[in-house]
């Protein structure tokens, strides 16, 4: 019976995996829905963001060429601004690097004429088409220091020939964070309203996952009128079908890659509507409802914050504190099991911090969930244990009535009744198991904390799967096998670890489940080998523990049957 429980926990696990995405996909709104949603945002006064089409495509080194640019540095980030409209277009992490043993940095952002075009800019717009302000094309001049660091903002200046002079501050604390404090001065004699914006512009879909646990693209939470707050999470197709706007109180938008997130953190209490469009390129951006109107010789200002992170998840945490951002931690995809998963990864950085060892920690998680689970399986495994000792009186009843089914049963049921034994109780830590395997799962897949750490030996990347193969005899082999064939030491344990647990469980009364349940260890390793190796890690102390566990058990247990 437990074997079976296991089976259908790891089963069921996988199963939701792949039924989820199927069905549980939200309704996509008529026609007739998406045109009046679309209407009642975009019929406001508020201008239009500037678009500018790209005019070719060159290399991100000669595109870094082609324009005067200030060059930033802290201890986390570097990369640099172009001088041409102003842009945050080049970023690399300095503590990431794109494989496990590179040397190659991760690259967040990429000038906007290459290929691989991501940036974000701000600015200002109006309505009066006679005015001119910076866009994309405008050429900073910079006052005072030459580079962005942490002690040392810079300040970018532009003027139209209609006598208004913009201004950006930018600073740089020692993570993530820019602060872009924009301003204009009007030297003229009249009054203008303009409308602060800000933009992130991704001119084609990166490389991504493309897995339903895990959402790559535009996102924002937003906090509207009446008082809700949401969180809306856009893949890129469904921009490319039809785009998304909504006007909100407060919040903040973004475009979100695995362990990468690109921010915009409006101005506190301004309202904005933000927009998720697809232009020939891919357009995440919000601006003020409400005009910035200035007075003559007046100036008014407009702060902006981004933050360009690997998600870190106390770093992110830390940020949501400081800025006092709402739900900033869900830029991480914790998922609808929000209670459970970020629960899950404060138990393993716990024990990651103590022990030194991302496996050590999930041993350790692992040891603290049986011990969490420990009275339910105590139950359960009492009542499979006496199951296995009733066998040879369930046998004598069905052979004894052989050609009466009903009266088995009720013999059966007479004898569960007598022995005191609830052939149910073998499923209940079946529900747990499940929730612990998906949200292990989900930590695993989602969170930057588990990339690329180690083991021991061979297993260097415990978000991976196990690099080994049975068909190459581990390597003695040269050759290097499909996928489908990476069949390692850590799934030929688990399913070693399965084949074990059936021994110490009543085997099935009939020959063709028993052949049926011989064969499932064989399957699960076949199915779980892709898996991440530090959930086969969990899987494998799980099974050992479970088995001590049943083994002393069935050592204590004893049945009378006359």
């Amino acid at each position: 019976m437990d074997q079976k429980n296991t089976i259908a926990a790891i089963a069921l696990s996988s199963a939701i995996i792949v039924l989820w995405a199927l069905f549980m996909t939200p309704d996509k709104p008529s026609k007739d829905q998406i045109i009046a949603e679309k209407d009642k945002i975009q019929n406001a006064e508020t201008p239009e963001i500037e678009r500018t089409e790209i005019i070719k495509e060159i290399s991100r080194e000669q595109a870094l060429q082609e324009s005067e640019r200030i060059l930033f540095e802290n201890e986390n980030i570097k990369g640099s601004i172009s001088l041409t409209g102003g842009q945050i277009d080049d970023l690399e992490f300095k503590k990431f690097k794109k494989t496990q043993d590179g040397e190659e940095n991760v690259i967040l952002l990429n000038p906007r004429k290459s290929k691989d075009g991501y940036y974000v800019e701000t600015g200002w717009a109006i309505s009066n088409k006679n005015i001119d302000v910076p866009n994309s094309k405008s050429i900073w001049t910079v006052e005072g220091n030459k580079k962005l660091t942490i002690n040392t903002p810079i300040k970018l200046v532009w003027s139209n020939d209609q006598n208004l002079k913009f201004e950006k501050e930018i600073s740089i604390d020692d993570k993530y964070l820019f602060t872009i404090k924009q301003s204009i001065k009007n030297n003229t004699n009249k009054i203008y309203n303009f409308y602060p914006y800000g933009q992130i512009v991704r001119n084609k879909i990166p490389e991504i996952t493309n897995f339903f646990i895990l959402h790559e693209g535009p996102l924002g939470v937003f906090s509207t009128s009446d008082g809700n707050t949401e969180l809306v999470e856009k893949d890129y197709d469904d921009i490319q079908d039809k785009s998304f706007s909504i006007n909100a109180d407060a919040g903040f938008l973004g475009v979100t890659d695995k362990f990468w997130i690109t921010t915009i953190l409006p101005q506190k209490n301004s309202k904005f509507r933000a927009n998720f469009d697809f232009k020939n390129k891919f357009l995440t951006n919000f601006i003020e409802t409400e005009a910035t109107e200035i007075g003559v010789n007046e100036t008014k200002s407009n702060e902006i914050k981004i933050l360009l992170a690997a998600k870190e998840v106390k770093v992110i945490d830390q940020y949501s504190e400081q800025l006092n951002i709402e739900k900033l931690d869900l830029i991480i995809d914790w998922g609808i099991l929000y209670w459970l998963t970020r629960p899950m990864w404060s138990a393993l950085d716990f024990f990651y911090q103590l022990l030194g060892n991302y496996g050590l920690a999930i041993i350790a998680v692992t040891i603290c969930t049986r011990i969490l689970l420990f009275p339910l399986a105590q139950l359960s495994f009492k009542s499979m244990s006496r199951m296995k000792l009733l066998t040879p009186e369930i046998e004598r009843i069905k052979n004894l009535h052989k050609d009466d089914k009903k009266k088995i049963q009720v013999e059966m049921m007479e004898l569960y009744r007598r022995e005191r034994i609830n052939p149910m109780s073998g499923c209940l830590p079946l529900i747990p198991m499940i929730f612990l395997f998906f949200c292990l799962y989900k930590v695993l897949f989602v969170t930057i904390d588990s990339r690329f750490k180690p083991f021991y030996g061979y297993l260097t990347d415990l978000s991976s799967r196990d690099p080994s193969s049975l068909f190459n005899l581990f390597g003695l082999i040269n050759w290097t096998p499909p996928d489908f064939l990476l069949i390692g030491w850590l799934p030929l344990f688990f399913g070693l670890s399965m084949w074990a647990q059936q021994k110490l469980n009543p085997p099935p009364s009939d020959p063709m489940q028993k052949k049926l349940f011989a064969f499932f260890p064989v399957l699960l390793t076949v199915i779980l080998a892709p898996f991440p190796s530090g959930l086969l890690l969990y899987w494998c102390t799980n099974n050992i523990l479970q088995m001590g566990q049943q083994y002393l058990v069935l050592r204590m247990t004893k049945v009378k049957t006359t």
